[in-house]
């Protein structure tokens, strides 16, 4: 980046927002994945108007510019593969309007989801897309990957409520997109286009939500499996059973090992445990749901089920999955966590696959997954310093890929493409749609400033 142009970020934002110390730099080198590359400048942006100023400067200088949240994607959808500008969205944090009559929030993309959980808790309402990362990921994040979560079973994900934006498009133009009520038909759904578009094609710098009540009762049950493939035949079955668990977790063998193992616990090493929420408004509703959701555990060969009879009781059931994360990121030096979702149907044999590809290249691969939507979290431990395991983890993930879509599976499911899966985009799509998908690119982005070398776009 040249002396002149970064004299230029300088008077567009001011000195306090702009950086390219090397110890910045460093830090924004890379996000929650294992990728990682340097840009040449960082800017804290604060408004609309700055984004478009910032973004006509590098259409003219054609250099690169990556939006960043919180940077806990898992994907290397905020890495600067090419260099340029990271611009970071988290001082536009402000939570502009909270409107229960209409069921809406207004927020600014650096507001942590978190915190908008806070401001609704008094109201009654809540966002339902909940991912794990919660307590830091931003909401401009969230939508820029279309995040989902482990209420996703029964109240989908961010795009299911996501009901306007405004977007300042690569040339600066600012533009509004889709409505403040609950339906339209108007037009294209250019809302739906930047969802999950991963910052490729304009800068989300407004976002309408749409927000639910919450419903005040619950009910928690964890059953314990000797066989991973009941499990999965049990989460298919509850999920075509007429009921709608709030949440359906699973962990398997090697994750619950991993757990035992780093936090010193004592949670049984079966094959896979399925923990279940169901929720609603009255406690004969609740109760009826998770007493369907417990004989279908019991049909399927469940080892052991326990039912909590207090919130307590709830808090020590949830206790391993909760765990899970964390202790996964201490069994070795790398973690890659893929994020792979299958037709309900499928759950079962998607388990299976994991199991064999774990033996065939002799890696461990602890599994989570949001199982009552199919979406599943193997995670790869490796040394990365050892080439072998770094080839073996390369082989086994292209198989798991190949394998997945062969059953109508997705490469992802709530992480994003980014780089990390970008070589793979052609397996699940066929030619026709990445050409496409790669016109509206350059149409939009005719000079590809905006998070190039992401979703395979640039062919």
């Amino acid at each position: 980046m040249k002396d002149d142009v970064k004299a230029s970020l300088r008077e567009l934002v001011g000195d306090a927002n702009y950086t390219d110390q090397l110890i910045d730099l460093i830090a924004y080198s890379k996000d929650g994945s294992e990728h990682r590359h340097r840009p040449d400048a960082a800017v804290w942006v604060e408004d609309s108007g700055q984004v478009s100023e910032i973004l006509k400067l590098a259409n003219r200088e054609k250099f690169p510019v990556i939006p960043r949240g919180a940077g806990t994607g898992l994907a290397g959808l905020a890495v600067a593969q090419s260099g340029g500008l990271i611009m970071d969205m988290s001082r536009m944090n402000a939570i502009r309007e909270i409107n229960i009559e209409d069921r809406v929030a207004v927020v600014e993309p650096g507001v942590v989801y978190a915190d908008l959980e806070r401001a609704l808790e008094p109201h009654g309402f809540f966002f339902p897309p909940d991912p794990a990362s919660g307590k830091v990921c931003t909401l401009g994040g969230n939508v820029a990957t279309n995040a989902g979560g482990i209420k996703g079973a029964k109240y989908g994900t961010t795009k299911d409520y996501v009901m306007a934006l405004e977007v300042v498009l690569p040339e600066g133009r600012v533009i509004r997109t889709g409505s403040r009520c609950m339906k339209t038909s108007s037009g294209y759904d250019l809302t739906r286009l930047f969802v999950g578009s991963e910052g490729t094609l304009g800068v989300v710098t407004e976002i309408t939500l749409k927000i639910n009540p919450r419903p005040p009762l619950s009910a928690t049950a964890m059953a314990t499996f000797d066989d991973v493939e009941a499990a999965g035949r049990a989460v298919s079955e509850i999920m075509h059973s007429g009921i709608l668990p709030s949440v359906l977790e699973l962990m398997d063998r090697e994750g619950l090992r991993a757990v035992n193992t780093v936090t010193g616990a004592d949670f049984p090493e079966v094959e896979a445990i399925l923990v279940a929420e169901t929720d609603g408004y009255t406690e004969e509703e609740t109760v009826y749901q998770m007493k369907r959701v417990v004989d279908i555990f019991k049909k399927n060969g469940a080892r052991s089920v326990k039912r909590a009879k207090s919130r307590e009781e709830a808090e020590a059931l949830w206790a391993a999955r909760k765990a899970a994360g964390g202790a996964f990121t201490r069994i070795n030096n790398n973690l890659f966590v893929e994020d792979l979702s299958v037709p309900m149907s499928r759950v079962p044999e998607a388990l299976k696959v994991i199991s064999e590809i774990s033996g065939k290249y002799d890696l461990r691969i602890p599994t989570v997954g949001h199982a009552g939507d199919g979406n599943l979290h193997p995670c790869i431990s490796i040394d990365a310093r050892d080439p072998d395991q770094v080839r073996r983890m390369h082989e086994a993930s292209a198989e798991l890929y190949e394998k997945i879509v062969a059953m109508g599976g997705t490469l992802t499911g709530e992480h994003g493409i980014g780089l990390a899966k970008a070589p793979f985009m052609s397996m699940e799509h066929e030619e026709g749609t990445l050409a496409l998908m790669r016109s509206l690119k350059r149409v939009m982005d005719p000079n590809n400033i905006l998070n190039p070398g992401k979703m395979a776009l640039d062919g």
